[in-house]
């Protein structure tokens, strides 16, 4: 088979969530573990970071990788999902891996895929871990696909584990609490490993204290860091390049200010990179040897470095065209707040979401006042955009609908006069159809 062929294959006879919903969710490590096993355990032989949690998760995957690898460390990166090529789920040094290795390793193991029967994630992540061992990394990060502690990347032994906070979402798999969301995420705690949680929430975190006391691993918040993060002033037309933040941290030398610019420019970023530095310390603990000089080259340029994409990112000037992949209620808070950010006449918010998620405390945080293109991402798993626009208008959002992204796309960016911003979101396969 060649590339087009063996990408067929995977798409068609392996269960997809992005395609299938939740039956394609396999909440065992059964699979994983057969697969790895087939492949010799590789997720045995290279150092990892393991990176969970509701929101964030794949911004600060990609800010770490692309610190780690300024800093010279050859570094593995596995995410998800992807936006155009499945193929950006697993990247050395911020590039793909080859079409040829995609090929290489189905044809090497189709007849195991056909007796395990894994979903194209457990593939995805065997693939991954397979190349990160073959390839020697120094270091992969790995983020975590839904959940935690049944997910399939839950079989590496990091160096440290961290989760970003607990917010709503996926409620169908792992719970309808947060405490229960919180418990499924803290399964990523290992014996003996240090973790470190980005939010201090007052609702999850004793879950989180007793799992890392039970498991005997050093636990600290990022949250809690004596830090000050301060952000430009909002009321920009179009949004800077850089977000311009100082950090000011308590060190064993006092403290410790560092001015940096991020070219992730949305404000929820300012959570992320707590995070991130929190990480960096711990692994400068453990011999990492990464200066202030690798951080502040590496936040300026992730995208860049990483090939992350769909996080507040400007897709066009005039008119003003902004999207983001926030899709649960935490995520488009904060997509909204750095709506508000902005300098514009009237909003034209084009929006598609999946059909297999609770989408009324989404809808009743969206403004009434902007004017609304319905559509449905190009995935079975799509909501019908006339169902969503219908939905929609029973707590007064209104706009038409339009059968594709692209056409509701086009739409809202032709009707839009000068000073006006149209926005794109609330499902990353919104996004991915977008950009």
């Amino acid at each position: 088979m060649n590339y087009q062929e063996t990408v067929q294959y995977l798409f068609s006879q392996l269960p997809l969530f992005t395609r299938d919903g939740a039956s394609a969710y396999k909440a065992d490590l059964t699979n994983t573990i057969a697969l790895c096993e087939r492949l010799g355990n590789p997720q045995h032989k290279f150092k990892s970071v393991h990176i969970g949690g509701t929101n964030g998760k794949g911004s600060t995957s990609h800010m770490l990788a692309a610190i780690l690898q300024t800093a010279g460390y050859k570094t593995g990166l596995y995410t998800s999902p992807h936006l155009k090529d499945f193929r950006e789920r697993i990247r050395i040094n911020g590039t793909m891996i080859s079409e040829q290795v995609v090929v290489d390793f189905v044809a090497a193991y189709q007849p195991d895929f056909d007796n395990i029967q894994p979903s194209f994630f457990e593939m995805t992540v065997a693939l991954a871990f397979d190349i990160f061992a073959k390839e020697k990394v120094d270091i992969a990060i790995v983020e975590v696909g839904l959940g935690g502690r049944l997910d399939s990347t839950n079989v590496i032994t990091p160096l440290l584990s961290v989760i970003t906070n607990i917010g709503w979402d996926h409620m169908n798999l792992l719970g309808n609490t947060l405490q229960l969301i919180a418990t499924e995420k803290a399964g990523i705690i290992k014996p003996g490993i240090p973790v470190i949680v980005g939010q201090n929430q007052p609702e999850v975190a004793d879950i989180f204290i007793e799992k890392a006391k039970r498991e005997n691993s050093r636990i600290s918040f990022a949250s809690d860091m004596k830090s000050e993060v301060r952000s430009p002033e909002s009321g920009n037309r179009i949004p800077n390049e850089l977000l311009t933040i100082t950090v000011t941290q308590s060190t064993t030398e006092g403290l410790k200010t560092i001015d940096l610019g991020l070219d992730l420019t949305g404000t929820y970023q300012l959570k992320n990179i707590k995070t991130v530095l929190a990480a960096v310390d711990e692994l400068r603990l453990q011999g990492f040897q990464i200066t202030e000089d690798h951080l502040k080259t590496a936040l300026s340029q992730v995208k860049t470095l990483t090939g992350l994409h769909g996080r507040w990112e400007v897709l066009s000037k005039h008119p003003l065209t902004i999207c983001d992949t926030g899709h649960n209620p935490d995520g488009i808070k904060e997509v909204l707040q750095n709506i508000a950010s902005v300098k514009y006449d009237h909003l034209h918010f084009v929006l598609g979401v999946v059909n297999d998620k609770d989408i009324s405390k989404i809808l009743a945080m969206l403004p009434q006042d902007a004017s609304y293109y319905f559509c449905k991402p190009d995935i079975p798993r799509g909501l019908d955009s006339e169902s969503l626009k219908q939905q929609a208008a029973n707590i007064n959002l209104h706009g038409q609908s339009y059968p594709s992204v692209k056409d509701a796309v086009t739409a809202a960016q032709g009707t839009a006069g000068e000073n006006d911003l149209v926005f794109v979101g609330g499902s990353t396969f919104v996004v991915a159809e977008a950009v």
